[in-house]
């Protein structure tokens, strides 16, 4: 029972969601603007830190 349950509620929130979306879409658009180049810098970041980290560790295995 809560199987059919979670899966009727879920496509209520799917459904009420897109009905959202398409509604709000020009303030979708607006917030999705300000947050991707955000995600950009932040995920450039973490990509270079992985980076030297892994230069690191592949200088320590190269010294010994």
């Amino acid at each position: 029972m809560s199987k059919i349950l979670s899966l009727l509620i879920g496509g209520i929130v799917a459904v009420v969601g897109g009905i959202l979306l398409i509604s709000w879409w020009y303030e979708f658009i607006f917030i999705l603007k300000a947050v991707v180049p955000v995600l950009l810098v932040l995920g450039g970041a973490v990509a270079v830190a992985a980076g030297v980290s892994e230069f690191k560790d592949a200088s320590k295995y190269l010294r010994k």
